[in-house]
């Protein structure tokens, strides 16, 4: 899935247009323009994957900017991988996303109430699955990170890991947006628990906070705000991993 550590950009989609959340908190957001004009300008960098959320669809439970998302795909043209999260509830809506040309689908609040659908999904698409693991407080968060559901996100993964995911997601929301730093010690537990490739996202501020995440075990690393703000280049991130 990953042949090198990458690190990629997020476009978290609100309303048809980039923002970023703090800590995933609705109000928070600042925004960054339209997603295609992001896209191309990744990709322009350098980006291999893209990493793509519906927060319409993550807070109300169905998918809300499939226009943009298209929009997206047809800016890129297939020159990189993308992932998409965000309101994806069914098998039917994995399905016809990867047939569009999704690459990844990100499961988080689907895979929490209906683990079966992993297999599903992988059965016809073999590690096509990323599962989204968002903790707050140690403990995995739901429905746009509104939720508690008493899982420990180590053991969690290795469910899905058995359930056939191709990855785990695992977002840090104690940290997620602040442009604080990142805490390595719970990717390092989701990684160890796991032989699939875990992706680390949440408090990237600096280069040096990426190179944390990939001692810490990470296979890549998603970043959003940082970028979005000039705290360093994709070029910068990219170059200093090489």
């Amino acid at each position: 899935m990953f042949e090198g550590f990458e690190v990629i950009p997020a476009i978290d989609m609100q309303d048809g247009e980039v923002v970023q959340l703090v800590q995933g908190k609705r109000g928070t957001e600042k925004r960054y323009g339209a997603p295609t004009e992001a896209a191309r300008r990744w990709v322009e960098a350098g980006a291999l994957t893209l990493h793509l959320v519906d927060l319409d669809g993550a807070f109300g439970g169905e998918r809300k900017n499939a226009s943009t998302v298209e929009a997206v795909l047809d800016a890129t043209g297939g020159d990189v991988a993308v992932q998409l999260g965000g309101g994806i509830r069914t098998t039917e809506d994995a399905l016809e996303l990867l047939e569009q040309g999704v690459d990844r689908v990100i499961l988080g609040t689907a895979a929490v109430e209906n683990p079966e659908i992993v297999r599903e999904i992988s059965d016809k698409y073999e590690g096509s699955v990323m599962v989204s693991l968002d903790a707050k407080d140690g403990e995995v968060v739901v429905s746009g990170w509104t939720e508690g559901t008493g899982l420990d996100p180590a053991e969690a993964a290795t469910r899905y890991e058995e359930l056939g995911a191709g990855a785990i997601l695992f977002t840090n929301v104690d940290v997620e947006g602040q442009l604080e730093g990142v805490r390595t010690g719970p990717v390092e537990q989701v990684a160890d628990a796991v032989g699939i490739p875990v992706v680390a996202s949440g408090g990237v501020a600096s280069v040096d906070d990426i190179h944390a995440l990939k001692e810490a075990g990470a296979a890549a690393v998603v970043v959003g705000t940082a970028l979005y703000e000039g705290r360093f280049t994709l070029e910068e991130a990219i170059e200093t991993i090489s």
